[in-house]
């Protein structure tokens, strides 16, 4: 099945789904301006990638990323890697994924096992669970910052790979927030949106990648077999 003649098969909805899709988009659209008007808060971004998940969108972009041979695999054996020690990790040469992944999670102290246990019923589940799991390990592989204009290059990234709902969404949040509210770092951001989705275009499928499985690589073999030049931020 195309991705056009999926789009077109979820038209059809009964009564009871149409009410619920239009549910999941109030809370979408009631996130969206919330934060368009400054409020960032990762429970705000929770709760419109949930609603999100509910939606014929996130589907879509599951479907999409299943045309990859590597990426279907994931998406069918729901792939979850053995919970992270990070000790160990650092005990790996210095300019090692593992190392470099757990000095940076002891930095922010972030839990790496956030996500231990969870499992995911659907693909378009799966492919959320999977990618908040793997979401430092995007922004040390591109070399996207955790800034507001770091996390939105990564998201220009995520949509020249595939088409994620949450990305899209949160790209066209940042537009209309630093037009109204910041329009002094507008050409900072557009750069960055630009840079994310160049990279992400001539990068292999980093959802593809099982990270877990080549701690020792260094970080740089990483983005060389990637084909990915990183952000200087």
């Amino acid at each position: 099945m195309q991705l056009m003649d999926l789009f077109k098969s979820n038209q059809h909805f009964d009564a009871e789904s149409q009410r619920q899709i239009h549910y999941q988009m109030l809370i979408i659209v009631k996130a969206f301006f919330a934060m368009a008007s400054g409020d960032t808060s990762l429970s705000l971004v929770g709760e419109m990638t949930d609603a999100l998940l509910e939606t014929p969108a996130f589907d879509l972009a599951a479907h999409y990323l299943k045309q990859n041979q590597a990426c279907g695999v994931l998406i069918r054996d729901r792939y979850i890697p053995p919970m992270h020690d990070l000790e160990q990790l650092l005990t790996y040469p210095k300019n090692s994924l593992g190392y470099l992944y757990a000095a940076k999670m002891k930095e922010t102290g972030y839990d790496p096992n956030l996500h231990a246990g969870m499992t995911a019923q659907s693909d378009a589940h799966y492919v959320e669970l999977r990618l908040s799991q793997t979401h430092d390990l995007w922004h040390l592989v591109t070399g996207f910052d955790t800034s507001l204009t770091g996390e939105i290059g990564l998201q220009a990234f995520h949509l020249a790979q595939f088409p994620y709902p949450l990305a899209t969404m949160l790209v066209a949040n940042s537009l209309v927030a630093n037009t109204l509210l910041m329009p002094e770092d507008l050409p900072s951001l557009l750069a960055a949106i630009a840079q994310g989705f160049q990279m992400g275009k001539t990068a292999k499928p980093l959802f593809a990648q099982r990270w877990e499985d080549a701690w020792e690589k260094p970080l740089t073999q990483w983005q060389t077999e990637l084909n990915i030049q990183p952000i200087l931020m």
